[in-house]
């Protein structure tokens, strides 16, 4: 069993996930909590102090324990696949959205485990291989601090990653530049992606692996990429709680009809 001020922390913990507790609001005096039956001052102390070390919560001298304001992450569109950050540096996708969003991070906030799986149709579609195909699953568990904020799992061909760091299962990403890196090394430059989203109820397993509150919903995310000859090297399927992310997207807007002009050329007289 878990002690009384770990089960204190995760319920007021739930409490302020859930929009109970709002930023800015204070939970109550460790006095009011020992009243209330709670346990003693040393379990409530604990359990606050827990909830701050997890970054919910900010404690000072006459201001009490207040729930922390706490703006979304920013979920990048292409820019967190820049080639310069994981080619040329270090700040593989999820850093890139910390970065972005101004939060630090730890590469160990990333866990994976690597498998070899048989392609459920979802998948076989993804990569274009026979559906029941062995292929390997590297999937991550993606958390800031104590806080999942979303799990991603990518599938690969074992002829693109046999051999590679992609197939090991060393927590954080997959050495220097990560996943993306890897592939390039391996001859498989990334060029174009197609990424497909959709909100829905998150299943039993998800809730408790993300810590999700009650009904909050989940963003599934499809991702499919390709080197410049239409080879895909990577399918991945993420699941985002609704409520931790803002997605940003940054485009050029298209112009199909001047493009179709372009490709024509002019036209005679």
């Amino acid at each position: 069993m878990s002690p009384k001020w770990r089960e204190l922390a995760d319920r007021l913990a739930d409490q302020i996930r859930s929009g109970e507790y709002e930023p800015g609001d204070r939970l109550p005096h460790i006095r009011d909590l020992v009243d209330a039956g709670e346990g003693s001052k040393s379990t409530v102390h604990q359990a606050y102090k827990a909830l701050e070390a997890e970054g919910l919560v900010t404690s000072s001298r006459g201001h009490g324990t207040v729930v922390r304001p706490r703006a979304r992450l920013k979920r990048l569109g292409i820019a967190r696949y820049d080639k310069a950050k994981w080619r040329d540096g270090d700040e593989v996708a999820f850093i890139a959205d910390r970065v972005a969003s101004g939060r630090a991070y730890k590469r160990g906030e990333q866990t994976q485990t690597i498998s070899l799986v048989q392609a459920s149709p979802a998948v076989a579609a993804g990569l274009g291989v026979p559906e029941g195909s062995e292929v390997y699953a590297r999937a991550r568990l993606v958390k800031e601090g104590q806080q999942p904020t979303h799990t991603l799992t990518s599938y690969y061909r074992p002829e693109h990653v046999e051999g590679t760091r992609l197939v090991d299962p060393t927590p954080g990403p997959a050495g220097r530049g990560g996943g993306f890196r890897v592939l390039y090394d391996a001859g498989y430059e990334i060029d174009h992606m197609k990424e497909r989203l959709f909100a829905r109820v998150p299943a039993p397993d998800e809730v408790a692996q993300l810590q999700l509150p009650p009904g909050e919903p989940v963003v599934e995310l499809h991702r499919t990429t390709y080197t410049a000859d239409g080879t895909v090297v990577e399918f991945a399927i993420g699941v985002h709680a609704a409520t931790r992310f803002a997605w940003e997207y940054d485009f050029k807007v298209p112009d199909s009809a001047a493009q179709k002009t372009n490709e024509e050329g002019p036209r005679a007289e």
